[in-house]
């Protein structure tokens, strides 16, 4: 039998890898002749390019580059040299882990750092970049990002504008690169799992300003700024954002991708999956398992599991999920694709040990999704058996 194991990172505690590691362990501690496929996935944000590079057996790159408050970061990058694909996710670079609390301030943060680590993709030979985007700190529209690849992002006087939300507010002209390190059909894809505008109360300055520490006032400069991008990315650049579905994730740098590259925007969970030919390991399955920290009511929403299990639905295959917790509105996920819907946790326990014994949990939860599984297929076999054995060529199921 084969099963494909393709769980989300378990935030904080396991990254995918890990994840799907314990939870095919599990599985064959009870079941051992099981093909166990591991499939890590993710949905563009933290830990996608480490999903991507055990997925397709591709390496990770790492960079020192500039941080969001400019000075260096060490950051890495997948990079599949097979189909020249490179997956970078701008939390890396520019995410807010970098700054400290009482540092976090929009109007000076930038994503020049994510910039030099798609040049770096680039100068590998790179003819397909994914950008995930998420957890960033910034709100900036990618200014810092297109002058890191060779725009020129200048002011009223011709000199070159700042970093953050307060350079973004002197913007005037935009002159793209003469040489450009990236072909003409270099394929820049950004991803995603919101679909916010650029500009509004959904906008960028609006939802995404106050969680990275912008003041009431500043949301309303960072949004006046962003206008006026996006007037110079269409005057400049012929390309029009501001009502672009998921222009205004990760602070407009969707936009900026968008305008400045010509960059799709894409569902995170969609992309990733196609990029690791997941509907080729889904061919002659029996069992996928999945699931990432918490299941609620929002993962419904464009997150990682949901999408696995739209596809394993798709090939006619059931879906297992497990998580470190079950949250409110779970139940509504059986009736979205999903066959079961497992809490790894033991019992009543501070969130640090379940987060420290997550891969044993995984274990002990994946082997007792197993032994039931192997309970309910002797029982199938058994019923069949006294019938005078199979006749037919359909997989073998559990019993219910």
């Amino acid at each position: 039998m084969k099963v494909v194991f393709a769980p989300n990172a378990f935030k904080e505690s396991l990254d995918a890898p890990e994840v799907a590691r314990a939870m095919a362990k599990g599985w064959k501690r009870v079941l051992s002749d099981t093909e166990a496929v591991e499939a890590p996935v993710a949905d563009g944000g933290d830990g996608t390019a480490r999903a991507f590079a055990a997925a397709v057996g591709g390496r990770l790159e790492t960079r020192a580059v500039r941080g969001p408050l400019g000075p260096k970061v060490r950051a890495r990058f997948a990079w599949n040299p097979k189909d020249r694909t490179a997956v970078i996710e701008m939390v890396q670079a520019s995410g807010l882990r970098h700054v400290p609390p009482a540092k976090r301030n929009p109007m000076k943060t930038t994503t020049a750092g994510s910039g030099e680590l798609v040049a770096a993709a680039l100068r590998l030979g790179a003819r397909r970049v994914v950008i995930g985007l998420g957890g960033s700190a910034t709100v900036e529209g990618g200014a810092g990002f297109a002058a890191a690849l060779g725009f020129q992002m200048l002011d009223q006087r011709g000199r070159p504008i700042g970093p953050g939300g307060k350079g973004l507010e002197r913007l005037a002209r935009i002159v793209p690169p003469e040489k450009p390190l990236w072909r003409s059909d270099t394929e820049f894809l950004a991803a995603t799992d919101v679909d916010n505008p650029l500009l509004g109360p959904r906008g960028a300055a609006a939802v995404f300003g106050p969680q990275k520490g912008a003041t009431p006032e500043q949301v309303k400069r960072l949004e006046a700024a962003l206008a006026n991008y996006a007037a110079i990315l269409e005057r400049d650049l012929g390309r029009k954002v501001a009502r672009l579905a998921g222009a205004g994730a990760a602070g407009g740098f969707g936009a900026g991708l968008a305008g400045l590259l010509g960059a799709r925007i894409v569902l995170g969970i969609e992309t990733f999956l196609d990029l690791i030919n997941f509907d080729e390991k889904l061919k002659g399955a029996g069992l996928v398992f999945t699931g990432e920290g918490r299941l609620d009511r929002q993962t419904a929403y464009g997150k990682a599991p949901m999408g696995v299990a739209k596809r394993a639905g798709k090939a006619g295959v059931p879906v297992v999920a497990l998580a470190g917790s079950l949250g409110e509105g779970y139940e509504t996920l059986l009736k979205k694709g999903f066959a079961a819907l497992f809490s790894i946790v033991p019992g009543p326990m501070e969130l640090e040990e379940a987060m420290k014994s997550a891969s044993l949990y995984l274990e002990r939860q994946s082997a007792a999704v197993a032994q039931t599984f192997a309970l309910g297929l002797i029982a199938f076999v058994s019923r069949f058996s006294s019938r005078g054995g199979f006749r037919g060529r359909g997989r073998l199921r559990p019993h219910s």
